[in-house]
């Protein structure tokens, strides 16, 4: 049986013990049938820089969900599986329980018992602030697919905003690209030998608390989070064949975060900062005795980005939408592969026609302000041909001359995506 197998096992096991007594009650209520399937095709525009390797990748997705709500609709119920098929990484293919929540809503509280997803951020270019689910890295370089999280929240509603407390009794690990999959390192993860700071390892039970209020124009967020870093630090070794591979190593952190937004007008002002602490300045692995090269990777650190996004609207007597963006990135951290963006810039355009087919489009460039050869970009357009029909076009692009840089192991990974999706 395979790890994703597992882990998949464990969450049910997790949610259906906390939501069994809901549906119960909830079975004789209305069900909602929705969700989607898709059909997507990626082309690398360059040689792979790694043996087995593909030039194309095909792969297929299904996400139903079923909801259904009692008790005059203080009680609702959500099932969102998901699915994964992939042509040329195995990695790839797997299959996660986005949702799988019960939710209890009172006149001034809120409970959740489960697997559910919470996001938490306002920028565009970055999500530091985001941290309760894992990022499902397998799916998108953006970072924004994220992996259910078996969780127990309350939210406290009042006046002086919203205070959200969660547990979150099971971490899950990130996922990688396999040996035959792209926009991975030169040395592939084992992602089948995780090694953990605590010694309850994904079993840890962490824990997260959030502030949110809106004053007037402002939306602000407050957050803090205690446990298992959903970032691993990659431990280069070799396996029982002598060959090399890395182990993703997971520290007990302590971070603080801040997230802020502004309306004034045509202007969207945006502010996400974090500050992450390490439980200890322990530089060793306990269960390896393996140095983890703590001369390029920072334990506490400081990060952050912000900036806006400039609507015309109407632009020059049209029915469509210009926006401007600019962002700023910073992070203490250097030549770290899950931070790119030490000092950087990002310039982008979204293009929105207002159509009844609801195209858009969002064209961007990053830029390393230190190194004018390191650069990426990327662009997201979407468009619906039917009610239930879509496309989608995504493109990843990455330039990088110097070894030390993140982008350099993605350098000829730049690639385009065209999806074919359905949603009943």
């Amino acid at each position: 049986m395979t790890k994703a197998s597992l882990d998949v096992r464990a969450n049910i096991a997790l949610a259906m013990g906390a939501i069994a007594g809901a549906f119960s009650l909830s079975a004789s209520a209305d069900v909602t049938f929705s969700g989607e399937f898709g059909v997507q095709q990626r082309y690398y525009l360059q040689d792979a820089l790694y043996p087995t390797q593909p030039r194309a990748q095909g792969s297929l997705f299904l996400q139903p969900s079923l909801y259904t709500e009692w008790n005059e609709g203080y009680d609702s119920l959500v099932f969102t599986p998901f699915v994964r098929l992939d042509q040329e990484d195995s990695e790839r293919s797997h299959a996660d329980i986005r949702e799988l929540l019960w939710l209890h809503a009172a006149d001034n509280w809120e409970l959740r018992v489960g697997i559910g997803k919470v996001f938490w951020g306002q920028t565009e270019s970055l999500h530091l602030v985001d941290i309760i689910n894992q990022t499902d890295a397998v799916e998108s370089v953006d970072g924004e697919d994220k992996l259910g999280q078996p969780m127990v929240s309350y939210t406290w509603l009042h006046e002086y905003g919203s205070l959200s407390a969660y547990v979150l009794p099971y971490f899950r690990e990130r996922t990688f690209s396999g040996l035959e999959g792209r926009l991975r390192p030169p040395v592939p993860v084992n992602t089948d030998k995780p090694l953990f700071e605590s010694d309850d390892e994904e079993s840890n039970v962490d824990f997260a608390l959030r502030w949110q209020q809106s004053i007037n124009s402002w939306e602000v967020g407050v957050s803090f989070f205690h446990g298992t870093n959903r970032e691993p630090e990659l431990i280069g070794t070799l396996n029982e064949m002598g060959e090399q591979e890395l182990l993703p190593f997971y520290r007990q952190i302590n971070q603080v975060g801040i997230d802020v937004l502004n309306v004034s007008g045509d202007w969207l002002w945006k502010f996400e900062a974090i500050y992450r602490a390490a439980e200890t300045d322990n530089a060793i692995s306990p269960a390896m005795g393996v140095p983890l090269t703590p001369e390029s990777e920072a334990i506490d650190y400081f990060a952050a980005v912000g900036g806006f996004e400039y609507t015309l609207v109407g632009f020059m007597e049209t029915t469509y939408d210009l926006g401007i963006l600019m962002e700023y990135q910073y992070d203490e951290r250097d030549n770290n592969f899950f931070a790119p963006a030490q000092n950087d810039l990002m310039l982008g355009v979204r293009w929105a026609l207002n159509d009844q087919d609801s195209t858009e489009v969002l064209v961007a460039l990053i830029q390393d302000l230190d190194d004018t050869n390191s650069r990426g970009g990327f662009i997201e357009a979407s468009s619906r041909m039917t009610q239930n029909w879509r496309w989608t076009l995504e493109g990843y692009f990455f330039a990088a001359e110097d070894p030390l840089k993140p982008l350099y192991f993605v350098r000829q990974d730049d690639h385009i995506q065209f999806g074919v999706e359905y949603f009943f």
